[in-house]
């Protein structure tokens, strides 16, 4: 019997969910201010009925502490950076639905250049 073919998600958002502890030195991207975006992602996906072909995902630090909250669309390696719930919206409508990344939204070059390549 053959098995039936599932797609695979259309996007994968990799949010940071990231908090250090109180009086950390090094910023997170999760605190008291921030706490709900993941939550408000992943409402905002299924209210749309996009929730499945989208996949939000919480990781841990992406590294780019100075620059959060940040959060990771795939494909394309787009990193947006000090998501607010309102640039999470736009994201969504903009670059998720229509397929156009939010330009003013996305790192800043100097802080995401080309990828490492490893094969060497």
């Amino acid at each position: 019997m053959q098995m039936p073919v599932v797609p695979q998600p259309t996007f994968y958002i990799f949010k940071c969910e990231q908090s250090s502890p109180p009086n950390m030195p090094k910023p997170s991207c999760v605190n008291s201010d921030t706490q709900e975006l993941f939550n408000h992602m992943a409402s905002t996906l299924m209210q749309k009925g996009i929730m499945g072909p989208v996949q939000p995902i919480r990781t841990s630090c992406l590294g780019r502490c100075q620059m959060g909250p940040v959060m990771i669309v795939e494909p394309g390696h787009h990193m947006y950076v000090q998501l607010t719930k309102e640039k999470i919206d736009k994201i969504i409508e903009e670059h998720i639905i229509q397929n156009r990344p939010v330009q003013e939204y996305l790192i800043p070059d100097t802080f995401w250049g080309d990828p490492v390549d490893i094969s060497k």
